[in-house]
C-alpha cells in the first residue's frame, strides 16, 4: 500500500482564495474597513499638514508685525529722548547769542543749562552719581589711577575723573575714578 501524505488541502485552516477565486464576504469587509480607515487617515493628514502650514504662516505674519512694532517703539523712544532735550539746545542758542554779554552772566547761563541737561538724564532714568568717597566697586567704577591719600579710607575713591550717570543695570557708564590707597 502506497500513501501519499502531504498532498491534501482539505482541513489545513488556509482560508486565502486561490487565484480567480472570489475572497470571502468577511475579508471583503475587513479590506473595505482598512480602506475606508486609510483614506481618513491620509485626509487628517492633509487637515494637519494644512494646519501646520496655516501656522507656519502665521507665525511669520506675527514675526513681521512685532519687528514692526519694535522699530515703531525705538523710532518712538529716539523722538520722546529728542524732544527732551530741544529745549536744552534752545538754551545753549540762546546763550551764544548773548556771548557778547558779561563774562559772569554766560557762565550763570552755562551753569543753568547743566543743571537742566542734568535734570533731563535724571528724568530719563540716569542721574549723575557722585561717588567721591564711595568705597571701590568694578561694577560702578572704572579706576584709571591710584594715589597715597592719608586723609582717605584705603579703597576709597578719591577722585572722580569722569561721573557715572544711573544705576545699577541701568548704568550709562562707570565713573572714571582715583583710588586711594593707604599711604
Amino acid at each position: 500500500m502506497n500513501h501519499t501524505a502531504g498532498n491534501s488541502t482539505a482541513g489545513s485552516g488556509d482560508a486565502r482564495p486561490g487565484p480567480g477565486a472570489a475572497a470571502p464576504p468577511e475579508l471583503e469587509a475587513r479590506i473595505a474597513e482598512q480602506e475606508t480607515r486609510i483614506a481618513s487617515l491620509e485626509a487628517r493628514i492633509a487637515e494637519l499638514e494644512d494646519l501646520r502650514m496655516r501656522a507656519l504662516a502665521d507665525l511669520d505674519n506675527v514675526r513681521k508685525r512685532c519687528a514692526v512694532q519694535v522699530s515703531r517703539a525705538e523710532a518712538d523712544t529716539r523722538a520722546a529722548v529728542a524732544r527732551e532735550w530741544l529745549p536744552v539746545v534752545d538754551n545753549l542758542d540762546r546763550a551764544l547769542a548773548h556771548s557778547t554779554a558779561d563774562p559772569a552772566s554766560i557762565i550763570d547761563g552755562i551753569r543753568a543749562v547743566r543743571a537742566q541737561a542734568l535734570e533731563v538724564l535724571a528724568r530719563l532714568g540716569f542721574p549723575r552719581r557722585d561717588d567721591r568717597g564711595a568705597k571701590f566697586d568694578p561694577a560702578r567704577h572704572e579706576a584709571i589711577a591710584s594715589r597715597p591719600d592719608p586723609g582717605a579710607e584705603d579703597g576709597s575713591v578719591a577722585e572722580v575723573v569722569r561721573p557715572a550717570y544711573g544705576e545699577g543695570d541701568h548704568q550709562l557708564r562707570p565713573a572714571q575714578v582715583v583710588v586711594a590707597r593707604a599711604g
